[in-house]
């Protein structure tokens, strides 16, 4: 994590839960502690599959800072395009959960769409780069969380619904 405000990672896993925290203790709130791994889960989901992505993919710790060198099909990129920032999500969501804070539920509120317009983005710089090898990744693993072409195929399922066996 590079300790700046224009990180990501710095408001998501630093910033953010430093100003839901204080406004817990101004608040004093009940937390819902059975949410704290939701937290671990979280930060622990973006570390580690950034830590592979780079291992495998080459290329710099994130999209803003250049490419990677190749695109990481295996792992949990084969169930997602976006463990790292669906990491992000899950852990501020956990936050919000833990604390009932508005200020957590305005973070993850205001992130969501703010994500997907980098995730689109994202998408056109590897489209440009990797051309037809990312585009049928794309086509194949969900952009969030879902069923990719791969499990459908395995359960049968087609764009149309499930085959009749």
């Amino acid at each position: 994590m590079r300790p700046s405000i224009s990180s990501t990672s710095t408001r998501t896993f630093i910033y953010i839960p430093v100003a839901v925290m204080a406004e817990q203790l101004i608040s004093r709130r009940r937390l819902h502690l059975k949410f704290i791994p939701l937290l671990a889960w979280g930060y622990l989901q973006y570390r580690l599959t950034g830590d592979y992505r780079i291992k495998i993919g080459g290329g710099p710790p994130g999209m803003s800072q250049g490419f990677p060198e190749g695109i990481v099909t295996t792992g949990i990129y084969k169930w997602t395009r976006n463990p790292m920032y669906l990491g992000h999500l899950i852990f501020l969501s956990g936050l919000t959960l833990l604390t009932r804070s508005p200020i957590a539920l305005a973070a993850v509120s205001s992130v969501i769409p703010w994500y997907n317009e980098r995730v689109r983005k994202d998408e056109e710089r590897l489209e440009k780069k990797f051309g037809p090898t990312y585009v049928e990744y794309r086509d194949r693993v969900p952009r969030w969380i879902g069923v990719s072409s791969e499990l459908k195929e395995i359960l049968g399922v087609s764009k149309a619904g499930l085959h009749s066996v």
